[in-house]
Protein backbone atom coordinates (compact mmCIF):
# COMPACT_ATOMS: atom_id res chain seq x y z
CA UNK A 1 0.00 0.00 0.00
CA UNK A 2 2.95 2.60 1.23
CA UNK A 3 4.94 1.66 -2.36
CA UNK A 4 1.39 2.50 -4.12
CA UNK A 5 0.97 5.77 -2.64
CA UNK A 6 4.82 6.80 -3.08
CA UNK A 7 4.33 5.78 -6.63
CA UNK A 8 1.35 7.67 -6.56
CA UNK A 9 2.92 10.71 -4.80
CA UNK A 10 6.16 10.80 -7.29
CA UNK A 11 4.05 10.56 -10.61
CA UNK A 12 1.22 12.91 -9.39
CA UNK A 13 2.66 14.80 -6.95
CA UNK A 14 3.80 18.04 -8.24
CA UNK A 15 0.38 18.31 -10.31
CA UNK A 16 -1.12 17.92 -6.68
CA UNK A 17 1.07 20.88 -5.66
CA UNK A 18 -0.07 22.59 -7.94
CA UNK A 19 -3.36 22.20 -8.29
CA UNK A 20 -3.15 23.02 -4.37
CA UNK A 21 -1.78 26.00 -4.55
CA UNK A 22 -3.79 27.57 -6.78
CA UNK A 23 -6.74 28.14 -3.85
CA UNK A 24 -5.45 28.20 -0.25
CA UNK A 25 -2.66 26.34 -0.23
CA UNK A 26 0.04 26.45 2.16
CA UNK A 27 -1.01 22.78 3.15
CA UNK A 28 0.15 22.19 -0.08
CA UNK A 29 3.40 24.39 -0.08
CA UNK A 30 4.60 23.25 3.24
CA UNK A 31 4.32 19.41 1.63
CA UNK A 32 5.84 20.49 -1.36
CA UNK A 33 9.21 21.69 0.48
CA UNK A 34 8.87 18.79 3.05
CA UNK A 35 8.91 15.85 -0.28
CA UNK A 36 11.64 17.88 -1.43
CA UNK A 37 13.56 17.78 1.43
CA UNK A 38 13.49 14.03 1.46
CA UNK A 39 13.88 13.64 -2.20
CA UNK A 40 11.00 12.69 -3.26
CA UNK A 41 10.14 15.77 -5.74
CA UNK A 42 13.13 17.48 -7.46
CA UNK A 43 13.54 20.84 -5.27
CA UNK A 44 13.65 23.48 -7.96
CA UNK A 45 10.38 21.23 -9.45
CA UNK A 46 8.54 21.54 -6.09
CA UNK A 47 9.32 25.18 -5.64
CA UNK A 48 8.36 26.05 -9.32
CA UNK A 49 5.13 23.98 -8.88
CA UNK A 50 4.17 25.66 -6.03
CA UNK A 51 5.16 29.27 -7.50
CA UNK A 52 3.22 28.55 -10.53
CA UNK A 53 -0.07 27.78 -8.63
CA UNK A 54 0.00 30.61 -6.44
CA UNK A 55 1.04 33.03 -9.02
CA UNK A 56 -1.67 31.09 -11.38
CA UNK A 57 -4.57 31.16 -8.93
CA UNK A 58 -4.36 34.59 -8.14
CA UNK A 59 -3.96 35.56 -11.27
CA UNK A 60 -6.78 33.95 -12.59
CA UNK A 61 -9.29 35.23 -9.94
CA UNK A 62 -7.81 38.52 -10.75
CA UNK A 63 -8.74 38.35 -14.21
CA UNK A 64 -12.32 36.73 -13.36
CA UNK A 65 -13.35 39.52 -11.55
CA UNK A 66 -11.76 41.75 -14.48
CA UNK A 67 -13.47 39.55 -17.50
CA UNK A 68 -16.34 37.98 -15.69
CA UNK A 69 -18.14 40.59 -13.33
CA UNK A 70 -21.47 39.56 -14.05
CA UNK A 71 -20.86 35.86 -13.97
CA UNK A 72 -21.98 33.66 -11.04
CA UNK A 73 -19.12 33.12 -9.53
CA UNK A 74 -17.96 36.50 -9.39
CA UNK A 75 -21.62 37.33 -7.89
CA UNK A 76 -21.43 34.57 -5.55
CA UNK A 77 -17.50 35.83 -4.14
CA UNK A 78 -18.85 39.91 -4.03
CA UNK A 79 -21.49 37.74 -1.60
CA UNK A 80 -19.14 36.68 0.76
CA UNK A 81 -18.25 38.83 3.89
CA UNK A 82 -14.70 39.84 3.89
CA UNK A 83 -15.71 40.98 0.12
CA UNK A 84 -16.62 45.06 0.54
CA UNK A 85 -13.28 45.10 3.19
CA UNK A 86 -11.55 43.47 0.38
CA UNK A 87 -12.72 45.82 -2.23
CA UNK A 88 -11.94 48.70 0.26
CA UNK A 89 -8.73 47.93 0.55
CA UNK A 90 -7.76 47.44 -2.59
CA UNK A 91 -9.08 50.21 -3.72
CA UNK A 92 -7.28 52.59 -0.80
CA UNK A 93 -4.05 51.11 -1.17
CA UNK A 94 -3.24 48.67 -3.93
CA UNK A 95 0.50 47.90 -3.81
CA UNK A 96 0.16 46.72 -0.12
CA UNK A 97 -2.90 44.76 -0.84
CA UNK A 98 -1.73 42.48 -3.86
CA UNK A 99 1.37 42.10 -1.86
CA UNK A 100 -0.35 40.52 1.21
CA UNK A 101 -3.42 39.60 0.00
CA UNK A 102 -2.49 35.90 0.14
CA UNK A 103 -1.33 35.80 3.61
CA UNK A 104 -4.71 36.31 5.34
CA UNK A 105 -6.00 32.71 5.54
CA UNK A 106 -9.44 32.32 3.94
CA UNK A 107 -9.04 35.82 1.89
CA UNK A 108 -7.37 34.89 -1.50
CA UNK A 109 -10.37 33.87 -3.32
CA UNK A 110 -12.13 36.74 -2.51
CA UNK A 111 -9.33 38.97 -2.80
CA UNK A 112 -8.19 38.06 -6.20
CA UNK A 113 -11.96 38.71 -7.33
CA UNK A 114 -11.92 42.39 -5.42
CA UNK A 115 -8.74 42.80 -7.04
CA UNK A 116 -10.23 42.16 -10.38
CA UNK A 117 -12.99 44.32 -9.86
CA UNK A 118 -10.81 47.31 -8.56
CA UNK A 119 -8.75 49.65 -10.84
CA UNK A 120 -5.78 48.23 -10.63
CA UNK A 121 -3.62 47.71 -14.03
CA UNK A 122 -3.18 43.95 -14.84
CA UNK A 123 0.60 45.11 -15.47
CA UNK A 124 0.83 46.28 -11.84
CA UNK A 125 -1.06 43.29 -10.42
CA UNK A 126 1.04 40.83 -12.29
CA UNK A 127 4.44 42.60 -11.23
CA UNK A 128 2.93 42.31 -7.33
CA UNK A 129 1.90 39.26 -7.81
CA UNK A 130 4.76 37.70 -9.03
CA UNK A 131 7.19 39.12 -6.02
CA UNK A 132 4.09 38.17 -3.25
CA UNK A 133 3.88 34.94 -4.65
CA UNK A 134 7.87 34.42 -4.74
CA UNK A 135 8.10 35.15 -1.29
CA UNK A 136 5.35 32.73 -0.27
CA UNK A 137 6.63 30.08 -2.13
CA UNK A 138 9.91 30.49 -0.14
CA UNK A 139 8.09 30.93 3.24
CA UNK A 140 5.93 27.91 3.03
CA UNK A 141 8.16 25.67 0.94
CA UNK A 142 10.98 26.19 3.28
CA UNK A 143 8.86 25.34 6.36
CA UNK A 144 7.88 22.14 4.27
CA UNK A 145 11.71 21.94 3.95
CA UNK A 146 12.76 22.50 7.56
CA UNK A 147 10.44 20.37 8.68
CA UNK A 148 12.18 17.73 6.40
CA UNK A 149 15.63 18.65 7.79
CA UNK A 150 14.03 18.31 11.58
CA UNK A 151 12.23 14.64 10.72
CA UNK A 152 15.07 13.38 9.66
CA UNK A 153 17.84 14.35 13.01
CA UNK A 154 14.48 13.54 15.29
CA UNK A 155 14.31 10.10 13.91
CA UNK A 156 16.96 9.58 12.19
CA UNK A 157 18.68 7.63 8.75
CA UNK A 158 16.65 4.82 10.17
CA UNK A 159 13.02 6.57 8.21
CA UNK A 160 12.23 4.42 5.39
CA UNK A 161 11.45 6.25 2.27
CA UNK A 162 7.35 4.79 2.39
CA UNK A 163 7.49 6.21 6.14
CA UNK A 164 8.72 9.67 5.23
CA UNK A 165 6.02 9.49 2.71
CA UNK A 166 3.50 9.05 5.74
CA UNK A 167 4.82 11.32 7.68
CA UNK A 168 4.48 14.07 5.25
CA UNK A 169 1.22 12.98 4.71
CA UNK A 170 0.46 12.82 8.48
CA UNK A 171 1.75 17.08 8.43
CA UNK A 172 -0.09 18.28 5.24
CA UNK A 173 -3.34 16.90 7.18
CA UNK A 174 -2.42 17.91 10.38
CA UNK A 175 -1.83 21.68 8.60
CA UNK A 176 -4.95 21.35 6.86
CA UNK A 177 -6.54 20.88 9.66
CA UNK A 178 -5.31 23.43 12.07
CA UNK A 179 -6.02 25.83 9.10
CA UNK A 180 -9.44 24.90 8.59
CA UNK A 181 -10.66 24.97 12.85
CA UNK A 182 -8.22 28.61 12.30
CA UNK A 183 -10.55 29.54 9.74
CA UNK A 184 -13.55 28.31 11.29
CA UNK A 185 -12.96 30.05 14.18
CA UNK A 186 -11.99 33.55 12.90
CA UNK A 187 -14.88 33.31 10.91
CA UNK A 188 -17.27 32.94 13.80
CA UNK A 189 -15.79 35.60 15.70
CA UNK A 190 -16.31 38.14 12.61
CA UNK A 191 -20.04 37.44 12.08
CA UNK A 192 -20.27 37.48 16.23
CA UNK A 193 -19.16 40.85 16.02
Amino acid sequence: MTDTIHLLIEKYGLIAVFLGCVAEGESAAILAGFFAHQQVFVPWQAFLAVFAGAFGGDTMFFLSGRRFADRPFVKRMREKPGFDRAYRLVNDHPVIYVLGNRYIYGFRLVGGVAAGLSGIRLPLFLVLNAISSAVWTALFGGIGYVFGIGAEQIIGDALLKHERLLIGLGIGIAVAIVAGLAAHHFSRARHAA
